[in-house]
């Protein structure tokens, strides 16, 4: 296979992994909620084990992308994600939910990272950057399709979404079996493989360079505040919308519908905020500012949400929430590169996604239990309430670190 066939495989897999994900996630969250009748700690505990699936299995499984094969991690990684979703729509239990949410976990640990791999191996650096842009391009088309089937199917069905995406999401991998080729591989030698210890170290690593600079502190404590919150925001939103709140009734349009709407408005927000934040400048002095100003739109946000009143405010509202953790990830990622050194950068990086991952799990089921004894709407503005600490360790520094 040449290297514009290994291309063709890695934009087909970005498009249709990614059709297929938004047929079955656009309407994932309001079948728990109604079919399977799941309360909000049971909501965010489903969530709570994806995240935690996610979080111990990422290097395990990262064993046999650099072991053994890189195709073959992602012929599994597919067909675990595919059955996870296709065992939640069949089964809308909250037992077969939870199984189902770790087999998608351990599925998608399998993928990440293995799939850009595969596809610098067998075109080389030069080329994979234009395959990356490519497939984020197509990965969106893919996401506004799957969007309309998903709509187009849970009005008839809401299980069939799920049911279809999750069975053609496992489909993919006997595709990538017979079409997919591994002319390139190096297998990264035993003792050169990052395991547990290996995480551990670059852990404890990470806290050592962090108690020499309050740069690096109010990264992590950042992360882990973000992290508490967003768990339980993103398993929240929907119910908290279906049990407050009295649709349009436009047509025969069904709540599920809508929910395929809002996320298309929600994602175009985004696409305007990432170019927004491409076009800002952004040197050392002004990134941390902007950010601040991001976040305290944010979280007047979620709680503008949380107090809504009306369907459509509730609506504008979730919209400038989605734009404002859009513009937030890849101008956060620019500050940090700014203010962290190269030899330290990857350490840190990693050690921030292990934060973040910590704090969903953390503060997850906090939201959940807040959201099950007193109401969702409690539980929303909980997690607009945790973040405003943010503020005051964004003021802190900004006044000690006058050109960070």
């Amino acid at each position: 296979m040449n290297s514009n066939s290994s291309f063709k495989i890695y934009i087909a897999l970005r498009f249709f992994s990614s059709l297929f994900f938004a047929m079955i996630v656009t309407v994932n969250l309001v079948y728990q909620a109604t079919v399977a009748n799941l309360n909000p700690l049971q909501l965010v505990l489903v969530g709570t084990l994806l995240e935690a699936s996610c979080f111990l299995f990422e290097i395990p499984t990262g064993i046999v992308a650099d072991l053994y094969s890189r195709k073959l991690s992602i012929i599994i990684g597919t067909f675990l994600v595919g059955v996870g979703f296709l065992i939640e729509g069949l089964f809308p239990l909250f037992f077969a939910i939870l199984i189902a949410q770790f087999i998608w976990g351990i599925g998608s640990t399998f993928i990440s990272g293995a799939r850009e791999a595969w596809i610098v191996d067998e075109i080389g650096e030069k080329e994979a950057e234009k395959a990356f842009i490519r497939g984020q391009q197509f990965s969106q088309m893919g996401l506004f399709v799957g969007i309309f089937l998903s709509m187009l199917l849970g009005s008839i069905n809401i299980q069939l979404p799920i049911i279809l995406g999750g069975a053609l999401y496992s489909i993919q991998s006997l595709f990538l079996m017979f079409f997919m080729k591994e002319n390139n591989f190096s297998p990264t030698p035993f003792k050169k493989r990052e395991t547990f210890k290996k995480m551990r170290e670059i852990f404890f690593e990470g806290i050592v360079i962090i108690k020499k600079n309050y740069v690096l502190l109010f990264i992590i404590i950042n992360s882990f505040i973000f992290g508490m919150f967003s768990e339980g925001f993103d398993r929240l939103w929907t119910p908290y919308l279906l049990n407050n709140f009295e649709f349009p009734l436009i047509g025969d349009l069904k709540p599920v519908v809508w929910f395929g709407i809002i996320n298309i408005i929600a994602t175009i927000f985004a696409l305007v905020a990432t170019e927004i934040v491409n076009i800002v400048k952004k040197d050392r002095a002004s990134s941390l500012k902007i950010l601040l100003f991001i976040d305290c739109l944010l979280i007047v946000s979620v709680f503008g949400f949380g107090f809504s009143n009306g369907f459509l405010v509730a609506i504008i509202f979730y919209s400038f929430i989605s734009m404002f953790r859009e513009a937030r990830g890849p101008l956060y990622d620019i500050w940090m590169s700014q203010n962290i050194e190269s030899k330290i950068r990857a350490t840190i990086f990693s050690m921030r996604s292990q934060v973040d991952a910590f704090g969903q799990i953390i503060g997850g089921p906090i939201i959940g239990i807040v959201a099950s004894v007193i109401a969702i709407r409690s539980g929303i503005v909980a997690g607009g309430i945790i973040l405003v600490p943010t503020i005051f360790f964004y003021y802190y520094f900004l006044k000690r670190h006058k050109n960070i």
